[in-house]
């Protein structure tokens, strides 16, 4: 791996930070008295873009960016916060309403003004929590790892190979053996599949985050934006919201179908150790590793003792591929962005794209082909399991909002650590030295 060992990690810390940076609340005094200017918002002002997003079981609120039924009180100031507030679960239909602490009573402690600065890193923690948790299950299945395991790991990537025979979709000697004939090419497509996938899900949250929450902060100015105006996705914060719970969901659901079915990827099948009927017939397809050969482009994310070597399906690598690309295809463009042009050539009329939905469209569509593209071509994942993910994808993002249920495990842990949350709405702005921030309109 060589320099990778820490460029790789030093890369992920660096779109951390610099998300962390470009999203932070620049009107918000960390110390001191905080310095605002009321808003006026005429009633022109188009705050009808409210959607039903995927995962949200009642209508978000133009207004307050969140469920009615999960609203937060209207009063900020900490005097007047109580200490108790109820939160609504929902299990299958299963409604109840707990009561858990009201964190709102932190919020002038240091680390909450911390995150009032810089929203971003509850992000940052929410992203670390997903994924290291998911690591860590994958490294304990990794290391108790028995012979056994391995065998029968070796017998689904087979069976796998003879459904798509029958399917007649086995194509993935195909793709390997065309691009194996183009070095150079082959290089970048190694590079992709190790380099990629970590790197670029989180610049697709820095960017959601920004074009859905930072953007529509009424009370700021920020590049090509006036205070006052909305410049982002009308979606606003519940979109985003969702798009993280659906990365958490598809790990749990991934984490499951691994550890009971576990699957030998394509690259391992080729073993000479491997005596008997079984080994020769993995070793007659002549799958090659091309990227933990000599030749490759290792990643330490991959190749260590604690990576799970036999949980190539489902392809995560695809499934949330296809999400970001789903998600930067049908995000709602601000009204300026989605002005559309007409082609007329008679006697037909054809309306075109606005510059900025057809850009979504390239990179929503070619990054996940990309993606399958480069685990195919690198014999890391049969055409099923690019299947698998995405049908994990799928279903991560209709039932999602299974995980607002641990709001109330949320409440309870910020309670004992003494940390508020910022809140997913925008404020009105108000002239002169005061503590206060009044609820207003629009999406944070």
């Amino acid at each position: 791996m060589g320099a990778g060992a820490f460029i790789e990690p030093l890369v992920v810390l660096t779109l951390l930070f610099g998300g962390t940076w470009i999203n932070r609340n620049t009107q918000y005094r960390m110390f001191g008295k905080q310095q605002h200017r009321r808003i006026i918002i005429s009633e022109g002002r188009d705050s009808s873009d409210s959607i039903l997003e995927s995962g949200l079981n009642s209508p978000i609120d133009p207004l307050l960016g969140q469920s009615p039924s999960r609203s937060s009180s209207p009063s900020l100031l900490t005097r007047q916060e109580p200490k108790w507030r109820r939160r609504e679960v929902n299990f299958f239909g299963f409604k109840k309403e707990l009561t858990s602490p009201n964190t709102k009573v932190f919020q002038g402690y240091l680390l909450s003004r911390l995150l009032q600065k810089f929203p971003f890193l509850v992000e940052a923690w929410y992203w670390a929590l997903i994924y290291w948790v998911y690591q860590l299950g994958r490294a304990f299945t990794a290391v108790t790892l028995v012979e056994g395991t391995v065998n029968v790991a070796r017998k689904h990537a087979l069976q796998l190979i003879h459904i798509e025979k029958r399917l007649h979709i086995f194509f993935e000697l195909d793709v390997q053996h065309f691009f194996l004939q183009y070095p150079i090419l082959m290089h970048w497509i190694n590079r992709i599949y190790s380099f990629i996938h970590i790197p670029g899900t989180i610049a697709f949250l820095v960017w959601l985050f920004y074009f859905t929450t930072t953007r529509n902060r009424l009370g700021e100015r920020q590049s090509n934006k006036e205070i006052g105006q909305v410049e982002g996705s009308p979606a606003g914060p519940a979109l985003y919201e969702a798009r993280r719970r659906t990365m958490a969901v598809c790990n749990l659901v991934a984490f499951v179908i691994f550890t009971l079915w576990p699957c030998m990827p394509p690259r391992l099948l080729s073993d000479k150790d491997v005596s008997g009927s079984i080994g020769e017939e993995a070793r007659s397809y002549g799958f090659v590793d091309t990227v933990h050969g000599v030749e490759g482009e290792s990643s330490v994310w991959t190749q260590n003792k604690f990576c799970n070597q036999y949980a190539a399906m489902p392809s995560l690598h695809f499934g949330y591929s296809l999400l970001i690309g789903l998600t930067i295809c049908t995000i709602p463009l601000a009204p300026h962005q989605r002005r559309s042009r007409a082609l007329r050539i008679a006697p037909l009329t054809i309306r075109l794209p606005s510059p900025r939905r057809l850009l979504c469209l390239v990179v929503g569509i070619t990054y996940p082909v990309t993606i399958l593209t480069a685990i195919i071509a690198t014999a890391n994942h049969f055409i099923l399991d690019a299947v698998a993910g995405a049908m994990v994808c799928g279903i991560a993002w209709n039932f999602n909002s299974i995980l607002l249920n641990l709001l109330v495990v949320e409440d309870y842990f910020l309670w004992c650590v003494r940390i508020h949350k910022p809140q997913r709405f925008v404020v009105d702005v108000l002239e002169g030295e005061d503590d206060e921030w009044v609820p207003g309109k629009g999406i944070l």
